[in-house]
């Protein structure tokens, strides 16, 4: 059966969770957790990619991410890319690191955001790695230790999770420590990781109960959370697939698209493939970006190769052209 494509979307929160292939360790010591580190905090930064919860465990990784400039799939596959290259390098190792793809989970953010916290730093006491919560809050490999004021990452919004306790710091972070002490001893919570109904209906006996009531319910693997959010999660998802299919079927490619943007910017069409840092030429080029990436469902990868582009830059591309057809009242089929 095929994979279904990733569910992502401007300010979504994905649940992401890497594995190393056959369960083998992913960090072998402090100095592959710190160049992990280092290139999350440098991809999350430039991407403006919000980070609410962390941790590394031997052989896997959490995240806790919201969507920023760049979808996650981007944001995860440099991320993923260049550890690797430098794991193997550094171990004098060759072939894949992590288990086939990473899993993206899209979270609905009201019902799930703090049980998704507690849950991803819980997993280093859980597993053993440390005694207890005083010491979860030294371990500098998960971000408890920040919520908690012990250290502290630029790619982490502290702030923005203490306020789900409270609202001074001090008893944020009091009420954030005594929800993790109540969450400690309790079962696992496989519907945060696991699939389909038991994932977006917060486990089996939810799911037990409405189906001897008769109740419909409507889940994906890809999604946590209750049935009216899967729902509106799939319905939007077959709306943009629709309009891609729509523009597909009537002509709408990446030079379609280089031709309108060349009528609007009033340049050569031939001059916005090529690159260069006049302000006409940026703006050109950053619509083509948004176009092509955010409508007719193009990689950054690919549109990069055409325009003499990095990701990262095309990233940055797609953003300043969001914001440009907003400013503007711009439609690509407009």
């Amino acid at each position: 059966m095929p994979r279904k494509a990733r569910i992502d979307a401007p300010g979504a929160i994905h649940h992401i969770i890497g594995r190393g292939i056959e369960r083998r360790k992913i960090f072998k010591d402090d100095a592959d957790r710190e160049n992990f580190i280092g290139r999350l905090e440098g991809i999350l930064v430039e991407t403006s990619t919000p980070c609410y919860a962390w941790a590394l465990m031997p052989n896997h990784f959490h995240l806790l991410l919201r969507t920023g400039k760049a979808p996650i799939s981007t944001v995860m596959r440099r991320l993923l890319t260049g550890y690797a290259t430098s794991f193997n390098r550094r171990h004098r190792r060759n072939g894949h690191l992590f288990q086939n793809r990473f899993k993206s989970i899209l979270c609905q953010e009201d019902v799930y955001l703090k049980q998704l916290v507690g849950y991803l730093h819980l997993n280093p006491l859980r597993a053993g790695i440390v005694a207890d919560l005083k010491a979860l809050s030294t371990y500098p490999y998960s971000g408890h230790s920040a919520l908690m004021g012990r250290q502290t990452k630029a790619f982490q919004h502290v702030d923005f999770v203490l306020r789900l306790f409270g609202d001074k710091i001090s008893n944020a972070r009091r009420n954030y420590r005594n929800y993790l002490e109540k969450n400690i001893g309790l079962e696992r919570r496989p519907e945060l990781v696991g699939g389909g109904l038991l994932r977006s209906n917060g486990g089996w006996g939810v799911i037990k109960a409405m189906s001897r009531a008769r109740i419909h319910l409507k889940g994906d693997e890809r999604i946590l959370g209750e049935s009216d959010f899967v729902e509106d999660v799939l319905a939007n998802q077959k709306e943009q697939f629709e309009r891609r299919y729509w523009l597909k079927a009537r002509g709408y490619d990446i030079d379609h698209v280089v031709r309108k943007v060349s009528e609007i910017c009033g340049i050569e069409a031939d001059t916005i493939w090529k690159s260069g840092n006049q302000p006409v030429r940026v703006k050109a080029r950053s619509l083509v970006c948004y176009w092509s990436v955010r409508e007719l469902g193009l990689s950054g990868a690919s549109v990069g190769r055409l325009l003499g582009l990095c990701q990262s830059a095309v990233s940055r591309a797609v953003a300043r052209g969001e914001k440009l057809c907003d400013e503007m009242n711009l439609r690509l089929d407009g």
